[in-house]
């Protein structure tokens, strides 16, 4: 995931995809319109080509169990990697079949049981993969996430600091310890991401997220970095996914479920599976979604 915020491993792929670029409409805060971008990605033929070489290898080719487990978990990736979450489902478990001691699959499967709201086996999954590797860092914030999402607050702060003492120059780190923090004490969790704002780069995308949750940079500005520095055809919308749930979840915070549903909607239309905000936004528009429906019943 280097600098981004993904929870997958990814299968190395040379692959470039097309980016395709409209506009919605979304309410800003002074209840004007603002036009915003939405870069959903296209599909890649890269990934389409070397998934047909991965069933042919599996349907057809003699292979040891080992062999066999890795190339069903490295399907598995392509599926989420392109949206396909049931078939990629389906391979992470035949991969523990065959090698039990699969950490990534077992991370994988964490993240949709979360996904799903069923979060005891979420914490089973994520704790297998801390028992098969302890140094598994990011089985710590997807740990934390599940926890934060199933209201054990206090335990979601504890896997977030840990994952961010890991890498305190990390904005990301610093913005989902803060959503961790902020369920338990919101004055201190301010303060803190105040204090861990000093260590990050003021250069990096990451900070500047940060900087919109402290109220130093305003949205239009938030949207203007979001197009600078790019360094391949999918950063745009890959910044637009998280720059989009980011929003919503202050917008979450200020109680304004409609603004923030709004923005769930245009993470979700990036088509960036496999980030963590996209995971995630499909979980917290329904969860906006049931409060705006309980306000109008």
């Amino acid at each position: 995931m280097n600098q981004k915020m993904r929870t997958t491993v990814i299968v190395v792929m040379t692959g470039i995809s097309m980016l395709l670029t409209g506009c919605v409409s979304t309410q800003s805060g002074s209840n004007q319109q603002a036009t915003i971008k939405v870069a959903p990605v296209s599909p890649d033929y890269k990934l389409e080509i070397t998934l047909a070489k991965l069933n042919e290898i599996l349907s057809s080719m003699e292979l040891t169990q080992e062999q066999r487990a890795r190339f069903h978990y490295d399907r598995g990736v392509i599926y989420d990697r392109v949206g396909l979450r049931i078939l990629s489902r389906i391979d992470f478990h035949q991969a523990l079949k065959l090698q039990p001691n699969l950490a990534d699959a077992y991370n994988f499967l964490g993240i949709y049981y979360t996904q799903e709201n069923e979060f005891e086996s979420a914490y089973e999954a994520f704790d297998a993969v801390l028992e098969l590797s302890p140094e598994y860092d990011y089985a710590y914030l997807n740990r934390g996430i599940s926890l934060y999402y199933g209201e054990r607050s206090e335990l979601a702060v504890s896997d977030m600091d840990a994952f961010y003492s890991k890498d305190t120059s990390d904005g990301y780190r610093v913005l989902w310890l803060y959503l961790a923090e902020r369920e338990v004490d919101a004055q201190s969790a301010t303060l803190r991401m105040t204090a861990n704002r000093a260590k990050l780069n003021p250069d990096a995308w990451s900070s500047a997220l940060v900087d919109y949750y402290l109220g130093t940079k305003d949205k239009e500005a938030v949207f203007s970095l979001a197009k600078e520095g790019l360094k391949h055809p999918n950063e745009y919308a890959e910044r637009l996914c998280e720059a989009y749930f980011y929003m919503a979840k202050i917008a979450q915070q200020r109680g304004d479920n409609t603004e923030a549903a709004n923005y769930f909607r245009l993470a979700l239309a990036t088509n960036i599976y496999d980030f963590v905000e996209h995971r995630y936004a499909r979980l917290e528009l329904a969860r906006v979604n049931a409060a705006i429906a309980k306000v109008v019943n």
